[in-house]
Parts: structure tokens; C-alpha cells; sequence
């Protein structure tokens, strides 16, 4: 057999699986995102900045979201059945897709072991992991997953598709598993056709991570092996996010195609501000697109607030609402003030008019 087959041995047989005709595809050139060849947001300017080349997001970690824990299951119960469905959650998701990028949102972020479905926790005794400890991938997520994807290429979004979360990783036995898991993801994923996804090796590397390799000093090898798998010629985008207000480092700057970075902690626009400056100042920076996929600070009607300071600084901009989209049972409709102003100031910012 041959290396590919030996690391993909045992996964799931759908791994083969034909890739579709996919109509979306998102690029890179220096630091401005494509979709298709073209600039996000062509032309658009806002209140004398540039919009064009960003790329607007929301975290929505959980549109794969289960829990394999039945002491824990039953705390996401929905209200009106009294039990959880996985499944329901991702239709739920899917449904609400298209009125989001009716308001300018471009992408979002969504993890195979999700995000802490209590919005922040010091435990997680909950299992929500697409990946074993032998570092395979579970069908019933990666099945969910797919139907997400596809419906992101249909609409012309781009999905962040983070592999790994702290709280979870150390479900994954060794560091071994660890780099079967990265390459079956990223497998799974070429095989797919999917040319609309970047990759988040894993979501804030310098937080609580067990395995050595998912650590600042060395996650750079797993945006490394994510960067050398190719499929007929093409590779995936990759790179990593750090904890909020963290610059991004070296070793991760020079292996990352895009850099993500959160704007979570104090509320203080210049302190998004100075983290960009950093980072942009770090060794190892050429033009890059600069990305936020996690920010809890809203504010959109002030002069100055965190969505502000980052398109300032030329940075995408990801709202981030533990309430509203991280805590199962989600309703991903725009169904709060939160969100509408969200949405809103969102629509402004990209020149939409979801209405018409």
C-alpha cells in the first residue's frame, strides 16, 4: 500500500469519495482575498477605507456540533423536543446561509471539534470531536460537514474549517494521531474538490493545548504538512489564530499563508489596533492578508469599536457571539438585537441591501 493509503486506512470509506464540479474558489494575492479570480467586495469602500480584498466572517463553530457524552448530552437538549439532534442543528445552519451572505458576510469559521458550547469554560467534559483518538475521521460529522461545504460553494462563501480545539485535542491520543488527523482533514478535503476553504490548524494555538505540536513553537510543522499535501497541483490555504490580543509569531508568519488573529478581552479598539501593528512588524511578514475570525466586542454604532479599528488597520473583521452562535441549541437565524445590529452595520460596511 502506499504512505497516502497507509495514513488513510481505516477513516471512513466516503474519503474516496468523486469531488464535485465546485463553483467557488478563494485566493490570495499579497494581502487581499479572491473569490473566483475576483477582489471581495470589488470596488467597495467604506467611510474612506478599503473593503475590497476582505473578507467579512462570523464564528459559527457548531454547524457539526454533537456530543458523545451521555452524561452531557442532555444540556443541549432543544427546547421544544427536549432532546438534542445533530442533525437538526446543521439544517438549522444551512437554512440560514443564504440571508447571511444576503448581508455581505463572506465566510465563516466552523471547527471538527467545535468551540466551547458554553461560550468560555475552564472544562469540557463533553465530546464533540470529528476526529478519534487514532486520528481518523467520524462519518456522521464529516457527512455534516460535507452538506455545509457544499452549500457554502453553491452560495459563493468561503469556510474557514478550523481541525483542532483545545478542550478536545487531547482526545487525540498522541502527537502521531495528531498528524494522521491533519492529513486525513486535509485529504478529506482536497478529495472533496473543495476550493472555497482555508484552513485554522487550530483555534487559538497559544491556549491550553496538550499536544506539544499544537503549541506556538511547533504548530508551524502542521501548517507545514497541511501546505505540502496536493491534489493534482493544488493545495489548501493554511495557518493557525492565537488567543485575543496576541500577535501572531514568527515560525507561524513565515509558514502561514493569511494570518488569524482575535479580538477578544479588553474592550479597546486601539489594543486591536497595536496587535495588527505587531504583527505586521514581526519577522518573517510579506504582504499577507490579515484576518480577526473571533471578536466578542460590538459597539457597532460608536465612532470607534473593535469592527472599526480592524478595517482601519486593513484587517477582515469575524463576529464572534457566545450567546448567540457558539451555544448549542443554536438558532442561527438573525433573531436577536445583537445579531441584527451585527448584520446590519455589516450590510453597510459591504454595500448590500438584503431587503431588495
Amino acid at each position: 500500500m502506499t504512505r497516502r493509503t497507509l495514513l488513510l486506512a481505516g477513516s471512513a470509506p466516503w474519503i474516496t469519495r468523486a469531488a464535485t464540479a465546485r463553483r467557488t474558489e478563494v485566493s490570495i494575492r499579497a494581502d487581499q482575498f479572491l473569490i473566483n479570480g475576483k477582489l471581495t467586495y470589488a470596488g467597495r469602500s467604506y467611510r474612506g477605507l478599503r473593503i475590497e480584498g476582505l473578507l467579512m466572517n462570523n464564528r459559527a463553530v457548531q454547524g457539526i456540533f454533537d456530543d458523545l457524552n451521555p452524561a452531557t448530552r442532555d444540556r443541549w437538549a432543544y427546547r421544544d423536543t427536549h432532546r438534542w439532534d445533530a442533525e437538526r442543528n446543521t439544517r438549522e445552519f444551512l437554512a440560514a446561509l443564504p440571508e447571511w451572505r444576503r448581508h455581505g458576510l463572506l465566510a465563516f469559521t466552523i471547527n471538527l471539534q467545535g468551540g466551547s458550547p458554553e461560550g468560555y469554560s475552564k472544562e469540557q467534559p463533553w465530546e464533540n470531536s470529528a476526529i478519534d483518538a487514532d486520528g481518523n475521521l467520524r462519518p456522521a460529522y464529516m457527512a455534516r460537514l460535507a452538506r455545509i461545504l457544499d452549500r457554502a460553494d453553491e452560495l459563493g462563501m468561503v469556510a474557514i474549517v478550523g481541525y483542532f480545539y483545545f478542550g478536545q485535542d487531547q482526545r487525540v491520543k498522541d502527537e502521531a494521531a495528531v498528524r494522521r488527523a491533519t492529513l486525513n482533514a486535509t485529504n478529506w478535503l482536497l478529495d472533496g474538490g473543495y476550493r472555497n476553504v482555508l484552513v485554522e490548524v487550530n483555534n487559538e494555538c497559544n491556549v491550553k493545548y496538550d499536544h506539544a505540536i499544537l503549541q506556538p513553537e511547533r504548530v508551524h510543522e502542521l501548517i507545514e504538512l497541511v501546505k505540502s499535501t496536493r491534489r493534482d497541483g493544488h493545495r489548501l490555504l493554511a495557518g493557525t489564530s492565537y488567543g485575543g490580543g496576541t500577535p501572531a509569531g514568527a515560525n507561524v508568519i513565515r509558514a502561514s499563508d493569511f494570518l488569524l488573529l482575535h479580538g477578544n478581552g479588553a474592550d479597546n479598539p486601539e489594543r486591536i489596533r497595536t496587535m495588527i501593528a505587531r504583527t505586521r512588524a514581526t519577522a518573517g511578514y510579506r504582504p499577507m492578508p490579515v484576518l480577526i475570525n473571533e471578536d466578542d466586542h460590538f459597539r457597532f454604532d460608536d465612532a470607534d469599536n473593535h469592527f472599526a479599528a480592524a478595517l482601519g488597520a486593513y484587517s477582515s473583521w469575524g463576529y464572534f457571539d457566545p450567546e448567540g452562535y457558539q451555544s448549542p441549541p443554536v438558532n442561527w437565524g438573525i433573531d436577536t438585537d445583537r445579531k441584527r445590529q451585527f448584520f446590519r452595520k455589516l450590510a453597510e460596511v459591504t454595500g448590500e441591501s438584503p431587503g431588495r
